[in-house]
């Protein structure tokens, strides 16, 4: 099935014979190195028609021994000293690397530019005889493969094998093979290779990694699969051939003027070729390029067999003529139907040329064979039209991209193999941005995975233009942008940047929403005081210390601090971080803002960290200091009074021997009053000024928490209680004494003699002091403590008191 695709205007006086051609994959672009003269080199890379060049370069490099494209449409020169340049598809340099330093040492004898399922893979042969393989180019990581035994000199053919996401090696030794990984280098033998064989001296590898062929000097081909344990076939040609190329389990053989297609049934179609040409491998079949034509071989699909065949009589050969006589108006048209109903097989008509529609590359056909289906398809009533629909918009996707303005001849194959992302992203590699976006709205590409990235390749591609002016490009982005979801302002600035745009880096980011997006790129802008305003405005206090963070290492500390002086917000969250993580930072920032207060908080904070006393006292004597000049006299009499005590406290343990240092006042006082020393905590009464209230309540529970009754009665008459004497029975209560609590019953003041008499258990007492001061609250409380058989007589007084009270 020989197609067609373009005819090449590329103009060369010899063809290709003194060329590098490379072509990628899946109907890519053609990378051709010429050798024009001693001191002229080209480089073009081509689409498939006239004065379709996408870009031409002087080559001023080393010498080129190899083209290859990656994956992603990145053309490959691999020179003679192992160096591999990468350019875009319109020809811009985007870098390079080294295949290391053996290669550089020993040079490139051979190179093969192979794809893995890790990415695209280069694999050297050196002048040293040995193999150096990358399995992955955006990830370098070279391996040296074993030795080959008793290799002499280059090896007669080689080839890259992918098996079980590994990447090996196969070799041809005169008429041994051996795989190389890893770690070893391993022999092996075909089944069924001719025994007349002396040598091997070509190999190829089929499009899918699966199958294998090779060519002895004998003239034997040997097709089997690629771990070489299944043999398919092995034939003998009368002639000498000089490259096969396979596809699946059929080679296709050229030489000289002629091309040979080999499969298993041990037959050949032969065609002749009029210029010297390249064989490039596909899914599907093979594309013959050469100085004047580009053209497809493949098998013819069973679809089209079925219908085109002489006489066939195929449900949709048959549908196909019935639709050419309703055309004519011809009654033959019914005949023609009737014979496909009575077998049952019209579903089967309209399927065949639907799928015969897909498989063919000229509009005309295609129409016609859809128009046939469509025919047919009124003729049954529960057809599902999901069939139709969809090869109808495949087809309208393919035959655009096909055509010779753009130039990327897909079979419908390769095109449901590669998905439409693939061919999305390689429409924009070619910036045929309206293309891409009109196949994204045609076949409804959800919009993050379509139009928005689309918009986004040709806002980073808008960006590096340098004829326009910042303003008119940042306005035409944001025009273009407005409505497109799921666009990040913050890599199209990036790309602005990168190409030495910084204004308009900065124009772009006010487009983008999230801070989070906008501060690292200001960061690495170096401008750092719009980039501390976008995080502060964000609201995120965590983007906000990320940037205070970059500019505490970016900057000098004057710089540095004067900067967020001017940011009251980021200086604030920057004093919260130093109080827990850099104490000596804070002193610095409250030193730089004369800010006295804050350095007298510091001090006081410090000195509670120190062990030694003097310390102590000598940060606190810091923090007094500081008190006064910012006029906080209060903070710093305090503070004098926790020196005081601090003296006071190391002078006691000092004669006492009791541990005092670091307790608070009140904590000193209760245990100088456990341990007896009461003149020491009169002291402490007088010289701190403690309130009466105070000190009674802390010496009260002090005394009775050591059941010192007879000391606490001395103290209760040593002069008027300032809190009362109920305070007293209450705690002699809690304590279990309430023969020392009724010592204080009476000297209760009468408001409080109800609570204090029920207090330890004198009920009576408690209902005469109800009754006197006739109060019915407290006449309840106490009823509600009688017990109604033992104190009738009280329980009718109180009763009597009650309804008094309640006239009144």
């Amino acid at each position: 099935y020989y197609i067609e695709l373009y005819e090449m205007g590329w103009n060369l006086k010899d063809g290709l014979r003194d060329c590098l051609v490379a072509a990628a994959p899946y109907g890519g672009p053609i990378g051709e190195f010429c050798f024009i003269t001693l001191l002229r080199k080209i480089v073009s890379e081509y689409s498939f028609v006239d004065d379709l060049s996408l870009c031409l370069l002087q080559w001023k490099s080393g010498v080129v021994k190899q083209l290859g494209w990656t994956v992603s449409d990145d053309l490959l020169c691999v020179q003679e000293d192992g160096t591999v340049l990468v350019y875009d598809l319109l020809g811009g340099f985007k870098r390079h690397f080294s295949m290391g330093n053996e290669v550089s040492q020993s040079q490139v004898l051979e190179t093969k530019i192979f794809h893995s399922p890790y990415g695209t893979g280069v694999a050297i042969l050196t002048g040293a005889l040995r193999f150096t393989l990358a399995t992955n180019i955006d990830d370098i990581k070279l391996r040296r493969l074993p030795e080959v035994p008793d290799l002499q000199g280059a090896p007669s053919c080689w080839a890259v094998l992918t098996q079980d996401r590994q990447s090996k090696v196969l070799v041809a030794n005169g008429s041994h093979l051996f795989v190389l990984d890893n770690t070893a280098c391993t022999p092996v033998t075909p089944p069924g290779l001719s025994p007349q064989a002396s040598s091997i001296v070509h190999m190829c590898v089929s499009f899918s990694y699966k199958y294998l062929a090779l060519l002895t000097d004998s003239g034997h081909v040997w097709m089997g699969t690629s771990n070489l344990k299944d043999k398919f076939v092995l034939l003998l040609f009368s002639c000498r051939c000089r490259r096969p190329k396979s596809q699946q389990p059929s080679a296709v053989v050229m030489w000289d003027g002629l091309l040979l297609v080999v499969g298993e049934c041990k037959e050949t179609i032969q065609y002749h070729l009029d210029d010297d040409s390249i064989l490039v491998p596909e899914l599907d079949g093979v594309r013959i390029i050469s100085g004047t034509h580009h053209e497809l071989l493949q098998e013819v699909p069973g679809a089209c067999e079925e219908i085109f065949k002489i006489a066939s009589m195929a449900p949709g050969a048959l549908l196909l003529e019935a639709h050419k006589e309703y055309e004519k108006e011809s009654q033959k048209a019914d005949e023609y139907l009737r014979e496909i109903k009575e077998q049952s097989l019209l579903s089967e008509a309209v399927r065949q040329c639907v799928e015969a529609a897909g498989h063919e590359h000229e509009p005309e056909t295609q129409k016609t064979l859809l128009r046939a289906a469509s025919f047919g398809k009124c003729f049954l009533s529960n057809f599902p039209p999901e069939q139709f629909v969809s090869m109808c918009r495949d087809l309208r996707v393919l035959n655009a991209v096909r055509d010779y303005t753009v130039g990327i001849p897909l079979s419908l194959t390769q095109f449901k193999q590669m998905t439409i992302q693939v061919l999305i992203d390689r429409l924009v590699y070619r910036k045929l941005y309206p293309l891409a976006i009109e196949v994204c709205c045609y076949l409804k590409t959800p919009e993050y995975q379509g139009v928005s990235r689309v918009l986004k390749h040709w806002a980073c591609y808008k960006v590096q233009q340098k004829e326009e002016s910042d303003e008119v490009i940042a306005k035409a982005v944001s025009v273009k942008l407005a409505d497109a979801a799921g666009i990040s302002y913050s890599e199209i600035a990036t790309k602005a940047y990168e190409s030495g745009r910084t204004e308009l880096a900065i124009k772009l980011l006010e487009f983008e929403p999230r801070s989070g997006e906008q501060v690292p790129l200001l960061l690495k802008m170096k401008k750092s005081p719009l980039a501390l305003s976008k995080a502060i405005e964000s609201g995120d206090t965590d983007l906000v210390y990320t940037v205070v963070m970059y500019l505490k290492n970016e900057l000098n500390r004057g710089d540095f601090f004067m900067m967020l002086r001017n940011q009251p917000v980021a200086l604030s969250l920057y004093k919260q971080f130093c109080k827990h993580q850099e104490q000596d930072t804070l002193k610095d920032l409250f030193n730089q803002d004369d800010d006295h207060e804050e350095l007298g908080n510091f001090y006081v904070k410090a000195s509670y960290k120190e062990q030694r006393l003097e310390a102590r006292i000598a940060h606190l004597q810091s923090a007094v200091d500081e008190y006064y000049k910012a006029k906080k006299e209060f903070s710093a009499k305090t503070t004098e009074d926790e020196m005081r005590l601090l003296r006071f406290q190391r002078k006691l343990e000092e004669e006492k021997g009791e541990q005092l240092v670091g307790f608070s006042l009140h904590d000193t006082m209760t245990t100088l009053l456990s341990v007896g020393l009461h003149k020491h905590v009169e002291q402490l009464y007088k010289d701190f000024r403690v309130p009466d209230k105070r000190f009674w309540w802390l010496r009260l529970k002090a005394l009775a928490e050591k059941e010192d009754w007879e000391e606490l009665e001395k103290f209760s008459k040593s002069k008027k209680s300032p809190i009362g004497y109920l305070p007293f029975v209450e705690v002699c209560i809690k304590h279990h004494n309430k023969y020392e609590a009724r010592k204080y019953v009476s000297k209760v003041t009468l408001e409080q003699k109800v609570k204090a008499h029920l207090a330890v258990g004198d009920v009576e007492g408690a209902a005469e002091a109800a009754i006197e001061r006739r109060n019915e609250s407290e006449i309840g409380t106490v009823l509600s403590r009688c017990a109604a058989t033992t104190d009738h007589l009280l329980v009718e007084r109180l009763n009597r008191a009650k309804a008094t009270v309640a006239k009144k």
